[in-house]
């Protein structure tokens, strides 16, 4: 039973040899209509989603084995309530310059609020009853959320992230789980962003300084070490 991954970089992960289903979790960032699906507020921008369309597969593949290994699924999604009152002037600003005003009405509902179509995490991901959402105003999951508490109740060290924006709210999570002291796996073909540059320099800036805010790993040698855990007494 795998206890390291040694192929990530820089450092083999978890950095204490602890890989296990009770100190490790699989965190789902933000894969919603709004963002994967035409109609959504990243499309209403102007941006193509194709980028995303493989991503899909690789992460239904990694929450399968994560789920049958027993180890704590955390599924995020951003948005608003129906009234605004979590939009900061400065933000609702920002969105209607680029397009794509939140709360405005799109093909999937209000762009961005809480209890729309486009706020729906995507059916290939849809969470477990067991498995918990976070719901989150901004881009990092901890901010102004209840996610360190979950995590610390259940007793993770070890944090294995993907999802989307890598540049955005992947990137933002990482930088705030790091300085909660969680030891970080960004699944580099595990996110995605709107361009090659923007992933492939927010993977990079993980990595800086010897893995300042975590590692990098593919989703193939993630599945590996976590699925030796399937079928042994280590499980959960």
């Amino acid at each position: 039973m795998a206890t390291q991954i040694p192929t990530t970089v820089p450092y083999a992960w978890p950095h204490a040899s602890d890989l296990h289903p009770h100190t490790t979790a699989l965190l789902i960032i933000d894969m919603q209509r709004d963002f994967l699906s035409p109609g959504g507020y990243l499309s209403s921008q102007g941006y193509s989603i194709t980028r995303f369309t493989p991503l899909i597969p690789r992460l239904t593949s990694l929450l399968s084995t994560f789920r049958y290994a027993g180890c704590a699924i955390i599924h995020t999604r951003e948005g608003h309530n129906a009234t605004l009152a979590t939009v900061s002037s400065r933000e609702a600003h920002r969105s209607r310059v680029n397009g794509a005003d939140i709360g405005s009405l799109g093909p999937l509902g209000r762009l961005l609020v809480r209890g729309q179509e486009g706020h729906d995490i995507i059916p290939e991901l849809k969470p477990l009853a067991n498995e918990v959402v976070i719901d989150k105003p901004g881009r990092g999951a901890f901010t102004h959320t209840e996610l360190d508490l979950v995590l610390r109740a259940k007793g993770v060290r070890n944090l294995v992230v993907c999802g989307v924006t890598a540049d955005a709210c992947v990137s933002s999570t990482v930088r705030e789980a790091s300085d909660r002291g969680y030891d970080v796996l960004v699944v580099e073909d595990g996110v995605e962003s709107v361009s090659d540059e923007l992933k492939r320099w927010s993977l990079e800036s993980i990595k800086v300084e010897g893995g300042l805010f975590g590692v990098v790993g593919s989703c193939k040698d993630v599945e590996e070490a976590v699925g030796s855990w399937i079928g042994r007494g280590g499980l959960a």
